[in-house]
């Protein structure tokens, strides 16, 4: 895998290189957020580890200015910030995970496979969806309604089309976690319920049909 480690702490920067190296990954390293959108800008990369607490511009704005730009290169946020609302607040500007410090590189590298693994899997059978009057296409991105653009974060995005390829089926909120955003959450979080909150403003609020439905004890379900 080719890595971007955008990290200002030379020392855990240096042992988080030297431990993706060994596994003979390609790994390079921004100390700041200026170079790393300079190298992400010039270069194609795997997965970008990106701190959150950086001396210019900070993880939270990278994450934004790459999907705004519509760079969807899988990325696991670093931070110290553990707290749900940070947690959200990162995953909300389009990181796909993240790691709270301090934490062992075994876990690390576990993360770093399954984003690369996640982010090969191949889409194309699923191009664009329709649903009711509902279209996506996961090639653009773009989510239309009775021909209405909607704008979505990224990872709203992401949380749509995982119920859309699966739909009519019931996704409880353990698949959701485990399949957008690949990561372990306490079983008591409510993130899930907050980005369906938000999927609904936008998708169905407007609209006199709702697509997105609850099914009480159970889960979620995307249908007519």
């Amino acid at each position: 895998m080719k890595l971007l480690i955008v990290e200002d702490e030379p020392n855990l920067s240096s042992i988080i290189r030297k431990g993706f190296s060994e596994k003979n990954h390609d790994v390079s390293v921004a100390l700041d957020g200026t170079t790393a959108l300079e190298l992400l800008s010039n270069h194609t990369f795997d997965v970008v580890l990106l701190d959150v607490m950086l001396p210019d511009i900070n993880g939270i704005e990278i994450c934004r200015r790459l999907r705004a730009a519509k760079n969807f290169v899988p990325i696991l946020l670093l931070t110290a910030l553990g707290s749900s609302e940070n947690i959200i607040n990162g995953l909300n500007s389009g990181a796909d995970d993240y790691l709270v410090k301090p934490f062992k590189f075994l876990e690390l590298d576990a993360r770093v496979n399954a984003l690369s693994r996640r982010a090969g899997q191949i889409q194309k059978p699923h191009e664009i969806i329709v649903i009711a009057d509902l279209e996506i296409n996961s090639r653009t991105k773009l989510v239309t309604r009775n021909g209405d653009t909607i704008l979505l974060t990224a990872k709203e995005f992401k949380l749509l089309y995982y119920l859309a390829i699966n739909s009519e089926t019931i996704l409880s909120r353990e698949q959701l976690l485990d399949n957008v955003w690949d990561i372990n959450f306490e079983m008591n979080t409510n993130v899930i319920d907050v980005y369906i909150n938000y999927l609904r403003k936008k998708i169905d609020k407007p609209y006199d049909t709702k697509l997105i439905h609850t099914m009480k004890g159970l889960g979620y379900v995307l249908k007519q």
